[in-house]
């Protein structure tokens, strides 16, 4: 019985994994949890950027507004904003990785949510990220922001820096430049981008 005990406990524990992170940027830190038992890919992915300090000298380099719209090509409005590793790795990535859809992980685009990026083809997603500001639907399986509707893959939350986030948001930007895809059309581009010093596990 004891033993039976403990190994429910255990698994009750290891059902609750979450691995802590502190993105340190110019605008202050922002403390973030993973959820490695419904997004484990997804969190493992990314932990493999962190871990080779890829995301060290990285940037929020978009902001996504509903308010004081940056974003008239599509109907559909987000608030985000948009992170990636340094521009010197930027070049030689891991190899992408497969869509976690949200609604195979139950996990969706809340206020704080972070989340993959990924180009057209769902199983696109190797190093940037974005943090959602305010509840994005859309953004979830079967949301209309992007023409497949399978969404983007959700792997984590912020418990704490939501006020930097807010101004990192808020921060001024301009044009996408040359080769801008459609997806990042209008004055998303954050002048000059936020340098993240750090993301390091807690």
């Amino acid at each position: 019985m004891k033993r039976a005990g403990l190994a429910l406990l255990l698994a009750a524990l290891s059902a609750n994994a979450e691995t802590a992170i502190v993105i340190d940027t110019e605008k202050g830190e922002i403390e973030a949890v993973l959820d490695e038992v419904r997004a484990p890919n997804t969190v493992a992915n990314f932990l493999r950027y962190v871990d080779d300090g890829r995301y060290n000298g990285g940037q929020f380099h978009r902001t996504v507004r509903s308010k004081f719209d940056n974003q008239p090509q599509n109907p559909i409005k987000i608030d985000v904003i948009q992170a990636s590793v340094r521009a010197a790795v930027m070049r030689s990535p891991f190899p992408a990785i497969p869509l976690e859809r949200t609604s195979h992980t139950g996990l969706s685009h809340i206020d704080g949510a972070l989340s993959m990026a990924r180009d057209r083809q769902p199983d696109s997603a190797t190093s940037d990220f974005f943090i959602c500001i305010g509840p994005q639907p859309e953004l979830d399986a079967g949301g209309r922001r992007i023409a497949d509707r399978q969404g983007f893959a959700v792997f984590g939350r912020v418990v704490s820096g939501m006020d930097v986030v807010r101004r990192i948001q808020d921060s001024p930007s301009g044009p996408t430049g040359p080769g801008a895809t459609a997806a990042s059309a209008g004055n998303q581009r954050l002048m000059p981008p936020i340098v993240i010093r750090s993301i390091r596990r807690k």
